[in-house]
């Protein structure tokens, strides 16, 4: 694998922490800027509806750039929100680094998506994708807890500046170990636009959005889960939350490895087993060996089936950057929706098990996003 596709990689985790971190900084921003906790909750929404709307727009307007060029210049915009962000007199000025770190966030995973593709070839594809999203799953490992660290035995503002520094870092890695390419001329609007009119990429994102759902809905109330209804004691939460995000590592590099080879198996297979495990947590939610075993099945299947999921994307459309951004929306759809479903069932009495009833439901409706692709002869191949 290039070396550039783990720089990319390296990026994506600098630019995931950055979504995600505020979760881990929502007491020290709250009593800083003196908000309310939802509206430092506000961020994390404002991020994801930043990259659903606006990474598209931003990469068709940098889709008559080079793609190292577009690399460099979304870090570049990066690094300008993430230091508004961490120098924000106020809140209002932070939404504002939000929205900015977000457009630049959404379009570098396209970019970056098609860079890796275009480098190792539609053959690796999903192998390389699993290396680009290892980045998400290594911000939950790794980058996450290290910025509320920070925050807790520092402040808010030093987790930004960590983050604005290594996105600093990734500036010069890119400009040194990227290769060129991917010029103006191999990049054709019209047809990336095209693509967008077959019924089949649009079956793809709904899959992506529904299962990405899925697992989310479930992972955000976890912390409760574990308390509330299989009675862990609240030091036992990190430690279970690290082993899920262990199992997501381990899982990612597995999927990532086979994605290209069996990708019917593995999305048929995958989607299965997350409906059953979903629902199977949800059953058990109240005894703790289950939850810990359903911990680490949901870590190992849920989230590290993007690799499948992006090479199916890419298998009926093509590499481009813009197919790639649009999938990174529809995955965004899906995180926003997801725990807003949840929510709703929480709060309509139906008890902490709703979110995973809900994300087994949205897993299975996911698995029959698939059925148009198995009806047909052909199958989902890395030569489609």
């Amino acid at each position: 694998m290039p070396v550039a596709v783990y720089v990319l990689g390296v990026g994506v985790f600098c630019l995931n922490t950055a979504e995600i971190m505020v979760a881990g900084l929502i007491p020290g921003i709250s009593a800083d800027l003196g908000v309310s906790v939802s509206a430092v909750g506000f961020l994390v929404s404002v991020y994801a509806v930043g990259m659903v709307v606006g990474g598209p727009l931003l990469t068709i307007a940098l889709s008559r750039t080079p793609q190292k060029t577009a690399l460099l210049w979304l870090l570049v915009v990066f690094v300008a929100g993430q230091t508004l962000g961490a120098l924000a007199p106020g809140y209002w000025v932070l939404v504002v680094a939000r929205v900015i770190t977000a457009l630049a966030a959404s379009a570098f995973f396209g970019v970056g998506a098609a860079v890796c593709v275009r480098l190792v070839g539609v053959e690796r594809r999903g192998r390389a994708m699993s290396v680009l999203y290892g980045g998400i799953m290594v911000a939950q490992v790794v980058g996450l807890p290290v910025a509320t660290f920070i925050e807790q035995h520092a402040d808010w503002r030093t987790s930004f500046w960590v983050v604005d520094a290594l996105a600093v870092v990734c500036v010069v890695a890119v400009a040194a170990l990227v290769p060129a390419g991917g010029d103006t001329e191999t990049l054709d609007l019209r047809a990336e636009l095209r693509v967008f009119r077959s019924p089949r990429l649009w079956g793809a994102y709904a899959t992506n959005a529904l299962v990405i759902g899925a697992v989310v809905a479930g992972f955000t109330y976890l912390s409760l889960i574990y308390t509330d209804a299989a009675h862990f004691t609240p030091a036992t939460v990190p430690v279970l939350f690290a082993v899920y995000g262990i199992a997501t590592v381990v899982g990612n590099t597995i999927v990532g490895r086979f994605a290209d080879r069996y990708p019917r198996p593995i999305l048929v297979g995958g989607l299965t087993a997350v409906t059953l495990i979903l629902a199977g947590f949800a059953l058990t939610v109240a005894h703790q060996p289950p939850t810990v075993i359903a911990t680490v099945l949901l870590g190992l299947i849920g989230l590290p089936l993007n690799p499948a999921l992006a090479a199916r994307v890419m298998s009926v459309s093509n590499a481009g950057a813009l197919v790639n951004t649009v999938n990174g929306s529809a995955i965004n759809v899906g995180v926003v929706v997801g725990p807003w479903l949840g929510g709703l069932g929480i709060g309509a009495g139906l008890g902490l098990a709703a979110p995973l009833w809900i994300g087994a439901g949205m897993a299975l409706v996911g698995l029959a996003t698939l059925v148009p692709d198995l009806r047909r002869s052909e199958t989902i191949s890395p030569k489609s």
